[in-house]
């Protein structure tokens, strides 16, 4: 695939943007996560590109990269145990229904 200049650029300033606020980052995904989601949003940028939409991706986008990045690091053993319908984190309460 060639590169393209203006995707390369918008996942740079993703990147810069996470690194000024790491902690925006680790909230989103968690630190493990970092090059699998910077990754995902550089594909992401491409499919839109290729498809005659803007390059930017939409918040939609952003966060079924973050769902499928959760559920592949689920699916990969990781300790996430639900014992509720409801979880209850920083943001606030939501249902997993």
């Amino acid at each position: 695939m060639m590169k393209n200049v203006d995707v390369e650029i918008y996942v740079n300033q993703m990147i810069s943007f996470f690194e000024k606020n790491p902690n925006d980052l680790s909230n989103l995904i968690g630190e493990s996560l970092k090059d699998r989601f910077f990754d995902k949003i550089r594909i992401k940028c491409y499919e839109n590109l290729e498809t005659g939409d803007e390059i930017s991706l939409t918040q939609k986008q952003l966060i079924d990269i973050v769902v499928e990045l959760k559920t592949e690091e689920i699916s990969s053993g990781s300790s996430v145990v639900i014992h509720d319908v409801f979880e209850q984190n920083k943001v606030g309460i939501f249902c997993l229904n």
